[in-house]
């Protein structure tokens, strides 16, 4: 939108020259509004996704031995992740090896964090994402250990988020992976569809837009790419839009059911 802008009025002040100029500076701030600071020199996206892979397949590691053991569900949850991931063969390689990595007992998380954060950590999309794949992790067995939650907790401490932060989106994931494949049939669907977008019954149908709206900015593809997200894991994200989609769609169609009746 900004670019269009840009060169009309750069046409307006300074000619055809004009129009040039200010459409570059208007693909400046397009690029900016949608990817964000983290997105702004794509030099550094190799390295950005580079360090987020590595990152979440060592910490899925470390949270799959968070209970001394890493279980043979566990396991086939990140072959299956691999899978809906797509990884080349070489990829593929590389993820098992960095998750063995982090599910050695010795390992200490803290080095790589710190190479996250000074890589990473100035995406807040990236760092949101980053929890995410590692509660969908932890969740693989359907339920979070004590060992596990508490491990999230630490690593989410580090990525800057309070206990109460971290609290919501556990509960946001958890409840948007009820939505997976589609509509949800259970008795509670509209409840939770209530905390997938992290809004109550008694926010504004304004509010429930906005947090939607939010949400699938966070989820959005070119977005997360530009940002670092690898793209082989680009596929995660977009199963979560459709699930925060889903979710909406049913609190939408229940509040325009009411407001009808009203």
């Amino acid at each position: 939108m900004f670019r269009i802008l840009g060169a009309l009025v750069g046409f307006f002040m300074l000619g055809f020259l004009g129009i040039f100029l200010g459409y570059f500076v208007g693909s400046f701030i397009d690029r900016f509004k949608a990817l964000g600071p983290s997105g702004m020199n794509p030099f550094n996206t190799t390295r950005r996704q580079s360090v987020f892979l590595e990152t979440a397949f060592v910490l899925m590691g470390k949270l799959a031995k968070a209970d001394g053991r890493v279980s043979e569900t566990e396991v086939s949850h990140v072959e299956q992740f691999m899978q809906k991931l797509g990884m080349t063969p070489e990829h593929r390689l590389r993820a098992i090896a960095l998750f063995k990595q982090g599910a050695a007992a010795d390992y200490d998380i803290h080095p790589k964090m710190n190479e996250f954060l000074a890589i990473c950590g100035h995406s807040n999309n990236l760092k949101q994402m980053l929890l995410v794949y590692l509660i969908i992790m932890g969740l693989s067995d359907g339920h979070l250990n004590s060992a596990e939650e508490e491990l999230l907790h630490v690593v989410a401490g580090r990525l800057g988020y309070s206990h109460a932060a971290f609290n919501q989106l556990l509960d946001m994931v958890l409840n948007q992976m009820h939505f997976a494949g589609g509509q949800s049939t259970s008795a509670s669907a509209l409840d939770d569809a209530y905390k997938a977008l992290g809004v109550s019954k008694d926010s504004t149908d304004q509010e429930i837009k906005r947090a939607y709206r939010k949400l699938m900015s966070q989820y959005h593809p070119d977005k997360l790419m530009g940002q670092g997200v690898p793209e082989e894991m680009i596929a995660v994200a977009t199963e979560q839009a459709k699930e925060v989609q889903t979710a909406y769609d049913l609190i939408k169609k229940n509040r325009d059911q009411n407001h009808a009746a009203a």
